[in-house]
């Protein structure tokens, strides 16, 4: 019927498959206007004036704003990991005197068509006056504003003695990593639509993604708007990754300019303002040292990495170098850890989170680091990982260091099980040997290795309401968000679990934040652990509530009735043969008694919890050419328990798909002027599916979360993690006699030519 376990096909995809799916380009109301954003063309300059006249006169134009209309607004807020010594380098929602970026929003147009507006913008007089640009995060620093330098701040997490014990180590290296700057680039672009209830005075904005709920919160609170009159409402979305849902300048303009003209308002963003605009990722540079011992175990690591931010910090304040600082220790035991990130600010397009952020670049470099030390004691890189992997019998471990305001405690994970299950699935003593071969007759085939962690479930709550509607059939709302995930799929396959109902027979509602009061959204691999545990006290309350009712009826104790959920019928414990009752009878019963029945549950953690798991690749360089072909490609995996193994699956291939982006073709390129080169899919490469192996999953259920009732740790994230470090190892071994060492991302001919020579 579609529980815990079985691969239900997805209750979202018939209304996608039939072309009936509702995205905000799909959303229009009767006389809607259109706002146009008119952008920096320069990287770094003095806005000396904007003349708006022209622009005002034109037929069709409603009104024009630039930055002079906004004094009284506050710059856009940090929604996590904001600090308030970083307070001033937060993005106004037009530049305010000071262009930082190319593509930085400068005045806004709002006319009756989209033709008219970009008209208007056309006829706007900007005189900006150019000034030096911050090219790179590892140049001196030079001045944001007033008397702020462009390091915002540092991100330090160590344990350990780091500089005792580097003194007396039997070796010693000094490496440097670099991961560069892509991001989420989905199918769909930003896009809002706002509709104005004059009789009760209330905004509904059509857009919103990934934290609904958050974002509301930090609207109202920078518009000075009661959260009664301000309703966000998530439609499909086109692709998440991160980079969609979080507050940018335009979603603070159009509601603005809502309330002032009483109109509904469209915005779409077009792919040059989507590659410009909308926020960036990576882009991390580490400088490395670390001593170990001739056995190959690691004593201690030193980590200086600069996290180049772009212009602004935006909402997501410092994830993501929190996340690089605190997880680069991975599955290793390491002693003996310092790290100290700077976040520092360049006249480059903002950056965020994008899937599995601050992780796949600290995965890429650790898993680098373990397989330099292999190199230099000339030793198998497996042997070397099974000599640093943290033991079973120390979980639940207490890595000594906090992340996103939580302490980093390793819940459950026996690493060198997994190791093993992949070797022998993978025959690798076998493939060694043939790639030897192939090797030894000329070809470029090398296989990598890339094992991770992973976090997930970060709290502190989530809410839920389950109700029996009057056609017996069971409603649950949820302050969760899709973003393409399976949220509707996972939480009703929890209820169908416990109660043995049909999925058919439930409706789960998220994304709007007038039918729930809280939610957390959809972010950081979180919606399965904490929605899904919520969810699973609620139908549990639910099972009591239909227990306790169905005894009274058969007149009978409750502890002596239980559901049979392969019939549908409440029965007698120990007696096969005696009276029992349907399910679905007692449903109606419930609402029948309550109309208005609501079981409302929350959720709370205060520990995320960790799965983990392996990458492996093999790859076949082509000599003339030297393009990477990704001949093998698997992912082992172990999720604790897994609700829906097809919807796992599909999470892990999607996030290999980026992974290769990521390593092998996607980088936003700038000039000297910090202009940018890649604005198009001409130049931005993302891979297609000639590029994309067929991805071997295997998904394993041994390491249980301890700190949620289902036992389920996230698999969002999974596939992305570890694809830059094992398709790099891959390449080395692949270019063994050659004596590269891949040691920045992605990894282009060029590159791999530059290493060759």
């Amino acid at each position: 019927m579609g529980g815990i376990g079985t691969s239900t096909k997805r209750l979202e995809d018939p209304p996608l498959l039939l072309g009936k799916g509702i995205f905000v380009a799909d959303i229009n109301h009767d006389n809607q206007i259109y706002m146009r954003v008119v952008r920096s063309d320069v990287s770094h300059g003095k806005i000396n004036f904007i003349n708006t006249e022209l622009a005002k006169n034109l037929e069709g134009v409603l009104d024009v704003w630039s930055a002079a209309d906004f004094e009284e607004i506050p710059k856009i807020k940090f929604r996590m990991m904001g600090r308030n010594d970083l307070e001033n380098y937060l993005q106004p929602i037009l530049a305010d005197g000071t262009v930082r970026y190319v593509g930085e929003p400068i005045a806004v147009i709002f006319a009756t068509e989209n033709h008219i507006a970009d008209h208007a913008a056309e006829l706007l007089e900007i005189n900006i006056e150019i000034m030096q640009p911050q090219i790179s995060a590892t140049e001196n620093p030079l001045i944001f504003s007033k008397h702020l330098n462009n390091e915002a701040c540092l991100v330090t997490k160590k344990y350990g003695d780091v500089d005792k014990v580097i003194k007396t180590s039997d070796n010693f290296l000094e490496l440097e990593f670099y991961v560069g700057r892509h991001s989420g680039v989905p199918l769909e672009t930003r896009g809002l639509s706002t509709f104005f209830d004059e009789e009760n005075d209330t905004i509904f904005l059509h857009g919103a993604a990934k934290v609904p709920h958050a974002n509301k919160n930090i609207l109202c609170e920078m518009l000075d708007i009661s959260s009664k009159k301000l309703e966000l409402i998530e439609s499909h979305v086109g692709g998440g990754f991160g980079v969609r849902g979080e507050i940018y300048p335009e979603d603070v303009i159009i509601i603005l300019a809502t309330r002032k003209l009483k109109v509904p308002i469209k915005w779409l963003e077009d792919r040059k303002e989507n590659l410009t605009s909308t926020n960036h990722s990576r882009d991390q540079k580490h400088f490395i040292k670390v001593g170990f011992d001739n056995e190959g175990f690691i004593e201690c690591l030193d980590v200086e990495f600069f996290t180049d931010q772009g212009a602004y910090i935006r909402t997501h304040g410092i994830t993501v170098s929190e996340l690089t600082a605190s997880m680069l220790p991975g599955p290793y035991i390491i002693p003996n850890y310092r790290c100290v990130g700077h976040v520092r600010l360049t006249n480059k397009t903002p950056s965020g989170t994008y899937r599995s952020p601050g992780r796949f670049e600290s995965t890429f470099v650790r898993e680098r680091i373990l397989d330099a030390v292999a190199n230099h004691l000339n030793k198998n890189p497996v042997e070397v990982r099974f000599k640093n992997f943290i033991p079973s019998n120390l979980m639940p471990f207490k890595r000594g260091i906090d992340t996103l305001g939580t302490e980093v405690v390793l819940d459950s994970g026996d690493y060198k099980r997994l190791m093993n299950n992949a070797l022998e699935k993978l025959s690798f003593s076998q493939l060694q040997d043939e790639l030897e071969t192939r090797r030894n007759n000329g070809e470029l085939v090398g296989f990598g290795f890339g094992y991770f962690i992973e976090k997930s479930g970060l709290g502190p709550f989530d809410d839920v309401k389950l109700h029996v509607n009057k056609f017996g059939k069971l409603e649950l709302i949820t302050g969760a968000a899709s973003v393409g995930q399976g949220v509707e799929t996972a939480m009703a396959q929890i209820i169908c679990e416990k109660l043995g109902v049909g999925i058919e027979d439930i409706t789960v509602i998220h994304g709007k934040t007038n039918l729930i009061e809280r939610g957390m959204g959809a972010f950081a691999t979180r919606v399965t652990v904490m929605t899904g545990s919520a969810t699973f006290l609620a139908v549990n309350e639910l099972y009591d509530i239909i227990i306790d009712l169905a005894s009274k009826k058969l007149q009978q104790e409750h502890k002596d009735v239980k559901l049979n959920t392969d019939t549908g019928q409440i029965e007698l414990i120990n007696k096969s043969d005696g009276p029992s009752i349907d399910l679905q009878n007692i449903l109606f019963e419930i609402y029948k008694e309550n109309p208005h029945n609501s079981i409302e549950k929350t959720f709370e953690n205060s520990h995320m919890t960790y799965p983990h798991g392996l990458h492996f690749a093999v790859t076949k360089i082509d000599e003339l050419t030297l393009d990477v072909n990704i001949e093998r490609y698997c992912v082992f995996y172990d999720i604790g328990k897994s609700v829906n193994p097809m919807l796992i699956e599909g999470q892990i291939v999607g996030g290999v798909a980026q992974g290769i982006g990521g390593t092998l073709f996607e980088e936003f390129k700038y000039d000297d002027l910090m202009q940018p080169l890649s604005t198009s899919f001409v130049d931005y490469k993302i891979p297609t599916c000639n590029e994309i192996p067929n991805v071997e999953c295997y998904v394993y259920q041994n390491d249980m979360a301890t700190g949620n009732p289902l036992g389920v740790k996230g698999a969002g994230e999974a596939g992305i993690n570890a694809v830059g470090a094992a398709i790099a190892s891959a390449i080395d071994n692949a270019l063994m006699s050659r004596k590269t060492f891949i040691d920045e991302l992605p990894i282009t001919p060029d590159k791999i030519r530059e290493k060759m020579l």
